[in-house]
């Protein structure tokens, strides 16, 4: 620990250990967590931060806790909601919501946040802020748009921020961080074709909409490579489709592709998204449909600060944290990307386990083991800038 810095204690780990497990019995899915919020906003604001604010962008709160003198601001944040996932695991704190679950572990990284609040009460920064920031809808990518959009993000814009998520796959309590490209942009694109219904024993009388289907569910997946994008930097993921009504007396006058559309930045996501949409668009002009197009869950790209990540590899080295070298950014993406465009930014991972269960498996939980070792690794980044 940094000079000053306080020793986690036993009595510390079980009561954020208790507050992962109540967090977990009630998970709520994005853009829903008021209950989550309110529990959070009353343990925060029991430590008397320098400032609170909730709602922004919807359920969010934060929580300032001010040195007095002037000083860098630096935020850290987490998430607030669940997933619309059943879950199966038989553990005593499973989720009481039938058909929802904390199955990402932002339970888990909220306990951590909750941590590094209370040691920033007991001692305050030496210099600048250190705000505390739990976030809203992170599994739609909505919630960070949402949170800098809201009129109260002025009061709390960061000089820094940080985030992690803690990752299956690699050994518990083991650490990684990326230079540059951290985590890919990604959006998900709905395709609606628009023909004409007609008897299925004249189907000559209707525009199917079958014919066009099959050419996008065979080219989406192929559009990184047919623009010359290589598999690490982008990908194509076909998740649905749909052809007509489940009636054997009607030829199809409508039809649903879905794709989900990832990429290495912001600027090979735009040029992807792009490309899919031109080559809908041409594939209905040919057999006479219309076309709609719809977006969902966006996510910006998470990319590392090299200052920023210094302070990471810094707070890794000082806690004994073995780290593993990460080759190629993550293809999965983190709502944490938009944070990079106002802020010194920097997303690692903590080792959940080797054969730890996988994020958004329906028996996923959090590993308690990871809560003081997070709490640690954030008060070392937050004392490193702010002391």
């Amino acid at each position: 620990m940094s000079a000053g810095s306080q020793a986690f204690s036993a009595t510390d780990t079980d009561r954020l250990v208790a507050l992962r497990h109540e967090l977990h019995q009630t998970p709520e899915i994005s853009g829903e967590e008021r209950q989550t919020a309110a529990r959070i906003a009353g343990i925060v604001e029991a430590l008397r931060p320098d400032a609170m604010f909730t709602g922004l962008g919807g359920t969010g709160v934060a929580a300032v806790f001010d040195s007095g003198n002037p000083g860098p601001a630096v935020l850290f944040r987490s998430e607030l909601d669940g997933l619309p996932i059943h879950e199966t695991g038989n553990c005593a704190w499973r989720s009481r919501i039938d058909g929802r679950g904390h199955l990402c572990g932002h339970d888990g990284h909220m306990a951590i946040l909750t941590g590094l609040a209370d040691a920033l009460a007991a001692r305050r920064p030496g210099k600048g802020r250190v705000i505390v920031l739990f976030q809203p809808a992170e599994e739609t990518g909505a919630g960070a748009a949402a949170v800098i959009a809201d009129p109260g993000f002025e009061a709390i814009r960061p000089d820094f921020a940080f985030a992690f998520h803690n990752l299956p796959g690699l050994p518990l309590g083991s650490g990684a961080v990326r230079s540059g490209a951290s985590n890919f942009a990604s959006e998900g694109l709905s395709i609606r074709l628009g023909g004409r219904t007609a008897h299925a024993s004249q189907p000559e009388a209707g525009i199917s909409p079958a014919a066009a289907l099959c050419e996008l569910v065979t080219a989406l997946p192929e559009l990184p490579l047919r623009l010359g994008l290589h598999p690490g930097t982008a990908l194509s993921t076909l998740v649905h489709a749909r052809l007509g009504e489940a009636a054997f007396g009607i030829a199809p006058g409508e039809a649903d592709v879905w794709a989900t559309l990832r990429s290495i930045d912001d600027q090979r996501q735009e040029q992807l998204m792009q490309a899919a949409r031109d080559l809908a668009t041409k594939t209905a002009q040919r057999h006479g449909l219309t076309v709609v197009f719809e977006g969902h869950d966006r996510f910006a790209a998470c990319h590392n600060d090299p200052e920023a990540e210094m302070f990471v590899r810094s707070a890794f080295a000082v806690e004994g944290v073995a780290t593993t070298a990460i080759s190629d950014p993550f293809r999965w993406s983190e709502d944490f990307g938009l944070f990079g465009s106002v802020a010194k930014s920097a997303l690692f991972v903590l080792g959940a386990g080797i054969d730890h269960p996988r994020l958004h498996n329906p028996d996923y939980d959090f590993p308690d083991a990871l809560i003081p070792l997070g709490v640690r690794l954030f008060e070392q980044i937050a004392r490193r800038i702010c002391d």
